[in-house]
């Protein structure tokens, strides 16, 4: 399965080689589910309008797109484990593909059911090829470097997600049918299946680098999990990514319930402009990271986020929905952040530590449908109480929550 295999090699070893054509196709998989998701809360509202859900059942989407990630990553990080990071990366993509194309009998049979279950097999993909990517990249280098090279990968993650609204914007809102909206949904799955499998030619035909983790300064044994920096960036990636995936399913009704005469259409524009914003913070993060430490710009992204989320409370005319947009900006270093904080020191439990902090990426089932009823009771703006919380856990983990205390001594 893994073609043109190469040895197992240590870091060290491999750092004296180029690591620039496998750090470029680990990149490319940020890419493809940065398309993925930023589809996916376009499609939030589309089916609110194309199939008359409400708000909070719409969020059953969110609910079987990041109930994959909670499911599937511990058996994605005995596959990694396994077989390697290879493998990890051609099964996910696959698998991925496999997802992409179930969207087109679910659009020919309008059916939301089919649509969440199609969702959830798509996810699965992603989070086995997201399991393999994040590690690959995050162990393939420096360790001194780790939080600025999965920035830098998470960068083009963004730029995957910018895209998605544009070609959700395009083609979901403004048909003069439902079938031709149905189709649309049927075209763009199908590109997106056909593109992945290509992609996954390509990753068979390369040759990718096994990278094992060193024997470290740490306790080696499963006892290294329950160190307190790994447990606590755990449950912080748990709830932010819970408050990410709140903050992106609800904000075109925001846009549309905050801004006087916004279309649907228009709203979701609008979240690309906010996901241009958080493009440009990946990349204006990453460069930060070469003069202040990750725990600083943690601290200051989430402290920023919590303020931004009590002024979309307020539910004031277009200043909620601007706030909103620049939450997106600040929100744009934190997975990366909090997983190298997580990970950081773990030495041979790195990637069953890894599989656990993408696990953890399942926090996007836990918020948005608490958020879908707050909005639907209350009004949108009112939802935003809960991303609120969680983005004041982000800035405590930065400020004292990643700080290693339980070092332990060499053998």
């Amino acid at each position: 399965m893994t073609g043109h295999a190469v040895g197992t090699a240590q870091p060290g070893a491999v750092a004296s080689r180029s690591l620039r054509g496998p750090l470029a196709y680990a990149i490319s998989c940020f890419l493809i589910w940065g398309i993925a998701y930023g589809l996916l809360d376009v499609l939030n509202k589309h089916f609110q309008e194309a199939l008359g859900v409400g708000k909070a059942q719409s969020t059953f989407l969110q609910i079987a797109y990041f109930g994959a990630y909670l499911t599937l990553s511990i058996p994605a990080g005995m596959l990694l484990r396994r077989a390697g990071y290879k493998a990890g990366i051609l099964t996910g993509l696959c698998l991925t593909a496999f997802g992409a194309f179930l969207f087109i009998p679910s659009a020919s049979a309008a059916s939301f059911p089919l649509f969440v279950g199609s969702m959830f097999v798509l996810a699965s993909g992603l989070c086995v090829l997201e399991t393999s990517a994040d590690t690959y990249v995050n162990v393939l280098g420096d360790p001194a470097g780790a939080a600025r090279r999965l920035n830098l990968a998470q960068s083009f993650n963004a730029l995957g997600v910018f895209f998605g609204p544009l070609i959700g914007g395009s083609l979901f809102f403004g048909r003069k049918s439902a079938a031709d909206a149905e189709i649309s949904v049927q075209f763009t799955y199908a590109v997106i299946g056909v593109a992945v499998l290509l992609f996954a030619f390509a990753i068979y035909r390369a040759r990718l680098p096994e990278i094992a983790e060193p024997e470290h300064a740490s306790v080696g044994g499963p006892e290294t999990l329950a160190r307190r920096h790994f447990i606590l960036g755990v449950v912080t990636q748990f709830l932010y990514v819970g408050a990410q995936v709140g903050v992106g399913a609800l904000f075109i009704n925001l846009a549309v319930e905050t801004w006087p005469g916004m279309t649907s259409r228009q709203g979701a524009f609008l979240l690309s402009v906010g996901l241009f914003g958080y493009l440009v913070g990946r990349f204006f993060t990453t460069a930060l990271l070469a003069r202040f430490s990750p725990r600083r710009i943690l601290t200051i992204y989430g402290l920023a986020n919590t303020l931004l989320c009590l002024i979309v409370l307020t539910g004031v005319q277009k200043v909620s929905t601007i706030a909103a947009i620049a939450i997106f900006f600040f929100m744009s270093a934190m997975f990366a952040t909090i997983f190298s904080l997580g990970v950081a020191d773990m030495g041979p439990n790195t990637k069953r530590g890894a599989s656990l902090m993408v696990m953890a990426i399942g926090g996007g089932v836990l918020v948005p449908y608490p958020m879908g009823l707050l909005a639907e009771r209350f009004g949108t703006p009112t939802a935003f109480v809960i991303p609120a919380m969680c983005f004041a856990l982000v800035a405590f983990y930065g400020w004292k929550g990643a700080e290693i205390h339980d070092r332990a001594p060499a053998k």
